[in-house]
């Protein structure tokens, strides 16, 4: 399912490519929660893995892309923390405005992730990558924990 081309997660940055399907949602959380543990940081396990969680499901189910394209998954120590990324090979940008995602409609089934991101991330953005698609990425840390 993913297959391993970074550092282990003793080092500074864990990298994983996954295939574009639902099931690889909690194998990259599973990643995540190796590396913070490893990395000391395991007091940002619920935030953390919330914020993989949206951004892995968004580009599972919303990334325009051959099906054979990958996901890749970034997991980089910070000094007090740890940033997500999340690539994909789509060059569309989320819908909704990533400055301000606004308020989803309340009956509709989706909308949401990028409030939560926004919500539990000390600062997250979209932006370009090597190569075609995109990455989102978020930074949390110790100390945005529970402010």
């Amino acid at each position: 399912m993913g297959h391993f081309i970074g550092l282990p997660a003793g080092g500074v940055e864990v990298v994983r490519r996954w295939r574009r399907e639902t099931r690889c949602v909690p194998l990259a959380r599973a990643e995540l929660r190796k590396a913070l543990v490893d990395w000391g940081f395991a007091e940002l396990e619920g935030d953390a893995l919330l914020v993989v969680s949206e951004l892995v499901t968004n580009a599972v189910r919303h990334a325009v892309a051959p099906r054979d394209r990958e996901i890749e998954t970034r997991y980089v120590r910070l000094p007090d923390g740890v940033r997500i990324e999340v690539h994909d090979v789509c060059v569309g940008w989320p819908e909704a405005d990533v400055r301000d995602p606004g308020v989803p409609d309340p009956g509709a089934d989706g909308g949401r992730g990028l409030l939560l991101v926004a919500a539990v991330a000390d600062r997250w953005a979209v932006g370009e990558r090597l190569g075609p698609g995109k990455r989102i990425w978020a930074e949390l840390s110790v100390k945005g924990v529970g402010a």
